[in-house]
């Protein structure tokens, strides 16, 4: 009878996957940001089209896609591993239960942020990805859809609160991916400060996007 590796079943290694599949998403997250400040470029969105032609023809960029599904799917599954692992550690109410006495909120609800995320991925994928990869020859201009969609109030808000829960999330997925290396207690005053980057400065600039784009349609 075959059984599952032990690996896969300890809580160590789990924490290790999402700790490093969620460090490969931020890296990800400063690529993207990168390529959508050319959406600033004041040249009516050429160079944002060219860019969003180039990243949906190139083989390179194409493959590089399916690695990026494989970490969003790593993260996901071993993060919902961890959290059921916590669950089950815990099968029984205590006669007084005082969470913040044990954990802080961030951590305990990584769960709910994290699921939020993956609903707003979801539509952000339908909303840009699809289109951009799957309208045949008749492929919009980017730009422009980027102007439609961000001059809809409702997507806007929706946008800007998906992104405040990004920014908590990677607070405390940033600073204990680094406590799971054990590396934390050492280097805390260094990590704390890139991880700014990341939490804070990141969510900000995909933020300015709708923004600006709303505040002047």
């Amino acid at each position: 009878m075959s059984k599952t590796p032990p690996i896969y079943n300890s809580s160590v290694w789990q924490k290790l996957f999402v700790a490093l599949a969620g460090l490969f998403l931020c890296l990800f997250l400063v690529i993207h940001l990168s390529g959508n400040l050319l959406l600033f470029k004041n040249d009516g969105g050429k160079a944002f089209d060219r860019y969003a032609e180039f990243m949906s023809t190139n083989a390179a960029v194409r493959s590089m896609e399916l690695v990026l599904f494989a970490g969003f799917l790593v993260h996901i599954i071993f993060a919902l591993r961890v959290w059921l692992h916590g669950r089950t550690a815990r099968p029984d109410s205590y006669a007084v239960n005082r969470p913040s006495d044990n954990s802080t909120l961030a951590s305990r609800t990584m769960i709910v942020t994290g699921s939020t995320i993956f609903i707003f991925l979801v539509i952000h994928l339908r909303t840009f990805f699809v289109p951009a990869r799957f309208s045949g020859q008749a492929k919009p201009s980017m730009y422009g859809l980027v102007k439609a969609v961000f001059a809809n109030p409702v997507y806007v808000a929706f946008y800007l609160v998906a992104l405040a829960l990004l920014g908590y999330h990677l607070r405390h997925g940033f600073q204990s991916a680094f406590q799971t290396f054990g590396l934390r207690p050492g280097r805390q005053r260094l990590i704390d400060l890139v991880a700014i980057i990341f939490w804070l400065l990141i969510p900000i600039g995909f933020a300015t996007m709708p923004v600006y784009f709303f505040w002047t349609r």
